[in-house]
């Protein structure tokens, strides 16, 4: 069973369940995407017959039902979704393929251009188009008007604000794929299909640990490094971005890491204490077993952060938390809130 009482069997590993359809990346589009009149969808590349759809002609063709599961690549998953639309192959039959297509690439109304890829057997048989979640409009932070669903990968797969379909020959990175090095497969169930392999060399990593300013590092995004036991020679990491890194053990004491990114990173067992990690995306990083006396974390966006874990004996092995601050802290888990309540901090929320 889950924290929240729900059979686990259904989690692809590494999951948590959520109580609810969580927001993760871009809030909003660009506002033409939120003009109903404005707003179009096409298809075109490597296909015999380019579409244009209205959203009135989008809206006429969503006339089914897609019961799913949701798997984030940041660590949470939301059981027994219901979206309302169509299968994507309605329009590719309309379209038409021409036999060179082996990918499809969907491209958002997004002020960075954000976008995805599948290969075209996979779009084909499992993406679907939708305008509804569990019978109400889409809300414009899940996609509104229209957004793609393919159940059997991680959701960023899954495009909100959907503005183009494109066949192409070969394939084309998406967004996440291409700045965060997300795994370009995206199988939630492989167990190893988050993020594809590491940025740096090793002798990168050791430039890095000995480095005494991250000012050259701090517009790039480091992916599954290991820093464990790591003491780094100054304090300063605002702004830095390690995704999916190992920080077991780190000796982080009184670092900085304000407006940081630490998703799905390992830090359990760090000392962080007196850290100030106001408005870090903290989504999928991992604390048990940490020290964050004084740790501040008002602000920090907490999607399936984890302050404590359950052991195999049944022990729980929890962060240490005493005077922290998680005060607007954003989307943090009722059960980890419990938890950090439950350890009487000097100062609470």
């Amino acid at each position: 069973m889950t924290a929240a009482g729900i059979p686990d069997f259904w989690l692809a590993p590494g999951q948590l369940a959520t109580d609810r359809f969580r927001v993760t990346g871009e809030r909003e589009p660009l506002p033409e995407a939120l003009d109903d009149e404005a707003y179009r969808l096409t298809v075109g590349g490597l296909v015999e017959r380019p579409l244009e759809l209205t959203l009135s002609e989008v809206r006429t063709l969503a006339t089914y039902t897609l019961d799913t599961d949701i798997h984030c690549v940041t660590g949470w998953s939301y059981r027994a979704m219901r979206f309302t639309g169509f299968p994507l192959v309605h329009l590719l039959n309309m379209a038409k393929p021409l036999d060179t297509a082996r990918f499809a690439w969907f491209l958002a109304y997004s002020r960075r251009n954000h976008a995805t890829s599948l290969p075209l057997e996979v779009a084909r048989a499992e993406t679907w188009i939708v305008t509804e979640a569990d019978g109400q409009s889409l809300s414009p932070d899940h996609g509104y008007p229209v957004r793609t669903v393919t159940p059997s990968r991680y959701f960023y797969k899954s495009l909100k604000w959907l503005r183009h379909i494109e066949l192409l020959a070969e394939d084309r990175l998406g967004f996440w794929e291409g700045v965060s090095h997300y795994h370009n497969n995206a199988d939630p169930w492989a167990g190893d299909q988050r993020y594809a392999s590491g940025t740096m060399t090793p002798k990168q990593v050791e430039r890095l640990k000995k480095a005494v300013s991250f000012d050259r590092y701090r517009d790039r995004v480091i992916v599954s490094v290991d820093l464990s036991g790591w003491r780094p020679e100054t304090r300063d990491l605002q702004g830095m971005q390690f995704k999916n890194c190992n920080f077991r053990g780190a000796q982080l004491r009184g670092v900085d890491f304000r407006r940081g990114n630490l998703t799905n990173s390992d830090l359990r067992d760090a000392d962080l204490a007196g850290a100030d990690l106001r408005d870090a995306d903290l989504e999928g990083a991992r604390f048990a077993g940490a020290d964050l006396t004084d740790a501040d974390f008002r602000g920090a966006i907490l999607n399936a952060t984890q302050f404590y874990e359950t052991r195999s004996s049944g022990t729980i092995h929890g962060a240490v938390v005493i005077g922290m601050r998680w005060d607007d802290a954003i989307n943090l888990y009722p059960e980890q809130e419990t938890f950090l309540k439950s350890s009487k901090p000097d100062r609470s929320p």
